[in-house]
């Protein structure tokens, strides 16, 4: 699994009802990525705004941060998003009472034959 945190600028002061409203907008192209496992939208109420996204490899992240959706953030911001890519090792969910681990990325699982 790959983490993918972007960030790019969001004018600071902007009412937080506003950026849901905006976020909300995206759901659809989102929710129509069958690659995209999850989606975290964040502002920092200082001028950063940033998606936390997770992803089965770091090919899926880079298909759906094109260049296309990279110049249409540009456009809407002001500034080029940027990236950076982690290996998700562990999953800790205290809501939930479960770790998961994964394989590393972009490797195929091997499982035994029967």
């Amino acid at each position: 699994m790959i983490v993918e945190p972007v960030t790019f600028p969001s004018p600071p002061g902007k009412p937080r009802e506003k950026l849901i409203e905006e976020a909300k907008a995206t759901l659809p192209r989102w929710r129509a990525n069958k690659e995209l496992i999850r989606k975290h939208y964040m502002n920092d109420g200082n001028g950063h705004g940033a998606g936390l996204y997770i992803w089965p490899t770091r090919a899926a992240a880079e298909r759906a941060h094109n260049a296309e959706w990279q110049a249409m953030v540009e456009q809407r911001t002001g500034a080029r998003p940027t990236f950076r890519y982690f290996d998700l090792l562990m999953l800790l969910d205290n809501e939930n009472d479960t770790v998961t681990e994964w394989p590393e990325p972009d490797r195929p699982v091997l499982v035994a034959a029967e």
